[in-house]
């Protein structure tokens, strides 16, 4: 009979480890996506991670503001 409790509080403890490491895990997938996140544009304050997607928005949604020079030679 104590072999049983001490085989459902093991369980109990193992599932409580379990979540938090899932939590972590989850919370540093977030972090690692936001900090992919490089260039912002300066008038809507979007965020994007490389400079091709950078550009397409840029040229549609802004088309009258000039290009920043590291997007110039970039090709969409």
């Amino acid at each position: 009979m104590a072999c049983r409790q001490q085989e459902i509080q093991s369980q109990q403890k193992n599932a409580k480890k379990q979540a938090g490491q899932k939590k972590k895990q989850e919370h540093d997938q977030k972090a690692a996506a936001n900090a992919a996140l490089i260039y912002t544009c300066t008038v809507c304050r979007t965020q994007v991670p490389d400079p091709k997607t950078f550009k397409q928005p840029l040229e549609s949604k802004h088309p009258k503001t000039p290009l920043p020079p590291e997007l110039a030679d970039v090709q969409a």
